[in-house]
């Protein structure tokens, strides 16, 4: 594939899927150490439904791995990765300090993200240089007692004294992020690489395009979230080719005819994307599928994650998860546990997917991951079509046994 400008939309399919490590000979190399590098971007976030969605992000490339070894592999000592804001609140490898550079100066000069910065923060600073690593409940606690937003004033301080390079997250005890000083935990080589904001734009660009494989400007955008000055960046490191990436058009993407409506990394053009995927359920942060709008464009699945959504108002789910199969998504299933037993309250196949043919692949899909959680039994409730609820429900019973 040497040299192609032109893509079809099942070529650029499969180059996404082998750059984001769900194809390819080497998808499972290295574990999860391997796969944070491969992606560039892990995100994290609070909702524990099936599992957190960090540790999904493994499962769904490395199957049943240990989550034990996933946590190692994310949080060590020395630290081999950081928390920091990429696409949203991220695990990114640790050698990519130096490209944040651009967005720690930002938040320092602006001094306010979510909240005003208190009076105080050097003292917070004092606590942890002279106390050593430190949780909010070292140091008060991380709520007011109201909403989740409603943030104590050290719980602020930290956050603030991490998003201008302070302090650092590189490890986490009960889900509580453990603060310590980035000179201790950053090597010193990355501490002292001063980048030019142009010089990070250009590098995540060059990073983003990797791990998307193919990727238009606003997939790009959104991966990194630039904007204003940084989004010109970015535009202008792609036109001079010093990103990295190259100018490609894919079939039915939007874009002027004629003109290039995408970019790709040339390493993933070079060869044929080869090799399949067992059937696997997705994190609705998932970075094949974080972007909603690409989504829809690269597998035609429109997704909306429902948790956000009034209950009377949800068609699939409160947590609805995409299922990956043969290349493409074929439905969405919504979790839940009671007890050992893995409840899937919804199933829905894609409009004209046959029921009988996905029925085994689908039923593999929810035991194993029913296993790699800990749990002995699934139960399907309801699914559209509704045969699937027995088919599934023997098939699984079946396996089980």
């Amino acid at each position: 594939m040497t040299g192609t400008t032109d893509l079809t939309l099942d070529e650029a399919r499969r180059i996404i899927l082998r750059s984001q490590g769900m194809i390819g000979a080497d998808a499972r190399k290295g574990g999860a150490h391997a796969m944070l590098r491969r992606l560039g971007a892990v995100q994290l976030d609070t909702i524990s439904v099936l599992a957190r969605s960090h540790e999904l992000v493994a499962y769904a490339r490395l199957g049943a791995v240990g989550r034990a070894s996933i946590e190692r592999a994310y949080w060590h000592n020395p630290a081999q990765s950081f928390e920091y804001w990429c696409h949203a609140a991220c695990i990114l490898p640790v050698e990519h300090w130096p490209l944040y550079s651009f967005r720690r100066r930002a938040y320092r000069k602006r001094r306010y993200r979510w909240h005003e910065v208190p009076d105080g923060v050097d003292k917070l600073l004092d606590q942890v240089r002279e106390q050593g690593p430190l949780t909010t409940s070292d140091v008060g606690g991380a709520k007011n007692g109201g909403p989740w937003w409603d943030w104590s004033e050290s719980k602020i301080g930290l956050e603030w004294l991490l998003d201008i390079g302070e302090l650092v997250c590189s490890r986490r005890v009960g889900w509580r992020r453990v603060y310590d000083l980035a000179e201790r935990v950053i090597p010193a080589e990355l501490l002292a690489d001063d980048l030019s904001d142009e010089e990070c734009v250009v590098r995540l660009a060059a990073v983003a395009g990797r791990s998307l494989g193919v990727a238009n400007r606003t997939d790009l955008i959104d991966f990194l979230r630039l904007k204003g000055e940084y989004a010109a960046m970015l535009d202008a490191a792609l036109r001079s080719g010093a990103a990295g990436l190259v100018p490609v058009t894919v079939a039915g993407w939007p874009g002027k005819k004629g003109t290039p409506n995408a970019w790709a990394d040339p390493v993933a053009l070079e060869s044929e994307p080869r090799g399949r995927h067992r059937t696997t359920l997705l994190s609705p942060f998932d970075s094949l599928i974080w972007h909603r709008g690409r989504t829809e464009r690269v597998f035609g699945f429109q997704y909306t994650l429902e948790l956000y959504v009034p209950k009377h108002k949800r068609v699939h789910g409160y947590f609805t998860m995409p299922v990956l199969a043969g290349g493409r998504l074929i439905g969405r299933v919504d979790p839940a546990r009671e007890g050992s037993t893995l409840v899937i309250r919804q199933l829905h196949l894609e409009p004209g997917l046959s029921a009988a043919k996905w029925a085994d692949a689908l039923g593999d899909a929810l035991w194993s991951a029913a296993e790699w959680v800990g749990c002995d039994t699934v139960r399907v409730e309801r699914a559209d079509p509704p045969e699937l609820v027995p088919i599934l429900n023997t098939a699984i019973n079946a396996t089980a046994r």
